[in-house]
């Protein structure tokens, strides 16, 4: 077993298939479908399902995946250690849409002109799709709604949120979830943390929304409901950063359910310079949100 089967079998575990991962590793499909067989012989055991051109994890591969992520995660950070203590190489790092928009964009900009040796590469998406990168090592670190409570994940809060209720300009008081009862419902993928918050606020009050339409952005958001109606929730600050604003009427909820804290996470033991220094450069802004 070596380091470059190791890194084979993480990149086809992640894009579950050969062909793509071999496209993002410059590398021939078949050197990579060689190795990880050669992997699979040494373990004596199968690693993925084979499914016509997919790759699944099989249940042992699920359990190597773990292992694996950490071996190649050590020698990455024992590599910039060595290397000196300037950061440098790539950083992934993820964040949920509304943080990338208004709450770091300075910071990565401070970020890149104290360390420009690193290379940052900012990806956003749901909460739950950049706590899923984290622990699968898509991301070194990554903004999402927190706490969360996984035995492999470190933290810290860095950002208060008050979410509010979006709906058409006009629309009645909203003083819990029976005044918008029925209403079309506008939200991100179901691993969206802020989607669930609003399900939980009509579960609460025992009555259900209407159709479910899935978007890919706030914009979208604002657009449908000012074209037609229906609600949303969002981060106060994002609305306020949104273009068209005006069109649309917001409704403050309930502490329990407006009340949202952004962490940082990044996986338990990680210790890069990149990551400290990122670390370090976000503590004074986050102190002064979450204060």
């Amino acid at each position: 077993m070596d380091l470059t089967q190791l890194e084979f079998f993480r990149a086809v575990a992640q894009d579950g298939s050969i062909t793509a991962a071999a496209n993002r590793l410059h590398r021939v499909p078949s050197n990579l479908t060689t190795r990880i067989k050669q992997l699979e012989s040494e373990l004596g055991a199968e690693l993925f399902i084979r499914e016509k051109s997919r790759l699944r994890l099989s249940p042992t591969g699920r359990s190597f995946l773990d292992y694996a992520e950490r071996i190649l995660d050590l020698v990455e950070e024992a590599r910039q250690v060595a290397s000196g203590a300037e950061p440098h190489g790539s950083f992934a790092l993820g964040s949920m849409e509304s943080t990338a928009a208004v709450r770091i964009p300075e910071l990565l900009a401070r970020y890149h002109q104290r360390f420009p040796k690193v290379q940052l590469d900012l990806s956003t998406g749901p909460s739950g799709e950049m706590i899923d990168g984290v622990l699968s090592g898509r991301f070194i670190a990554a903004f999402a709604d927190g706490p969360a409570n996984h035995p492999q994940l470190d933290g810290r809060p860095v950002f208060q949120e008050e979410l509010v209720l979006m709906s058409v300009q006009g629309h009645a008081p909203v003083r819990d979830a029976r005044d918008v009862a029925g209403e079309t419902v506008f939200a991100f993928r179901d691993t969206c943390s802020y989607r669930k918050r609003l399900e939980g606020w009509f579960a609460e009050d025992r009555v259900v929304p209407g159709k479910i339409m899935e978007m890919e952005s706030y914009h979208g958001m604002l657009a449908c409901i000012a074209a037609g109606g229906g609600v949303a929730i969002i981060p106060k600050a994002m609305f306020d950063s949104l273009a068209g604003g005006r069109n649309v009427t917001i409704h403050h909820l309930a502490p329990k359910h407006a009340e949202a804290t952004t962490w940082l996470f990044w996986r338990r033991g990680t210790d890069t310079p990149a990551l400290r220094a990122f670390i370090s450069l976000l503590e004074p802004q986050a102190s002064a949100q979450v204060a």
